[in-house]
């Protein structure tokens, strides 16, 4: 780990690269910051900042720029994240006064949210639902194969054939089945998800892996009906950051346009004491984003609704956590009080 001063210099190349896009050498950081020591210290300190893999010198150049695992440290020692200025809360709320319904002013949050940042902003949510469930019921169909079955207010009915991990009887199927339905009838299918624990502590212990392996097949209806879709804007900052993607730039405009990557990633990424999650190049684990970092925060009161951005590793990380976080907690107090 390093030391404090190792820290400044390691915070003085991430600031200065973000801002030049420039390798950053000893001469330009004894220029630009007051680190109170001499350029052979500095010098010193970069040669163990590049050992421990947090910079790196990009081809023949004399500087250096932070590697993911060096943003990476700069981001997690970033302990405060200030609020929205006067001006910033300003815009929020010419915004939220113009917003005619709900879904506009989601569609406001996140374009101001990508002005504010110059990244791309995305804002997840789930379309909401008033279809509840009227029935459920599990039927034999063969030793250790049973149909299960879910009835919807809106008439519909879905089912699904599951294998069960030892044989079953009419009297063990119909009190999962009873238990099923004590438990989610009239339930709205978009407050869900179940509630399994409950639900397999409920029967008795000879019944609770069957419960479980038929509580897993109700769930994948009902994940079935739940649909997740994010808004989206700024793309075109993309443009911009041109020079950081170079030929990566075409798999992450199609990662953002299918939207697939994007939902799974904003599903894995769970917040820190601060409110936020980042996940930088590699982090996102998937290869069209490896030359992107994602900022994110949840809103309002589900798991699911999620507010960021996506850009270039070389962002403005303080300034993208101070905007993404203000504006997800801004945007749930807005949702709370109407």
């Amino acid at each position: 780990m390093p030391d404090s001063r190792r820290l400044q210099v390691l915070r003085a190349i991430v600031e200065d690269y973000v801002h030049t896009r420039e390798p950053v050498g000893s001469k330009a950081l004894v220029e630009r910051h007051n680190l109170a020591v001499s350029p052979a210290t500095i010098r010193n300190e970069m040669a163990h900042l590049e050992e421990e893999g947090l910079i790196v010198a990009p081809h023949t150049s004399a500087g250096r720029i932070p590697t993911d695992l060096g943003y990476r440290l700069f981001v997690d020692r970033i302990s405060e994240v200030r609020p929205l200025s006067a001006a910033e809360r300003r815009a929020m709320d010419r915004l939220m006064e113009s917003a005619g319904d709900h879904h506009a002013m989601l569609e406001q949050t996140v374009r101001l949210l990508a002005m504010l940042t110059n990244q791309v902003a995305l804002l997840q949510y789930s379309q909401s639902s008033t279809t509840t469930i009227r029935h459920i019921d599990v039927l034999s169909m063969a030793p250790q194969r049973v149909l299960v079955i879910v009835i919807f207010s809106s008439g519909e009915i879905e089912q699904r054939m599951v294998t069960l991990p030892q044989d079953h009887t009419e009297d063990g199927l119909a009190r999962i089945a009873q238990t099923l339905s004590a438990e989610l009838n009239g339930r709205v299918t978009s407050d869900l998800p179940l509630p399994h624990d409950a639900l397999v502590a409920a029967v008795e212990p000879g019944l609770r892996a069957q419960m479980a392996v038929v509580g897993e097949a109700v769930d994948s209806v009902l994940a079935a009906g739940r649909s997740e879709r994010i808004v989206m804007a700024g793309t075109a900052n993309l443009a911009k950051s041109n020079r950081d993607f170079g030929s990566a730039i075409g798999p992450i405009l199609e990662a953002l346009e299918e939207q697939v990557v994007l939902m799974k990633l904003l599903t894995e990424m769970d917040q820190d004491r601060r409110g936020l999650s980042v996940r930088i190049g590699r982090e996102t684990s998937h290869d069209s984003l490896a030359e992107t970092s994602v900022v994110v925060a949840r809103y309002g009161s589900t798991a699911e609704a999620k507010l960021g951005v996506v850009g270039p590793t070389r962002m403005d990380y303080g300034s993208a956590m101070s905007a993404v976080r203000a504006m997800a907690r801004y945007l749930s107090r807005i949702l709370t009080e109407g």
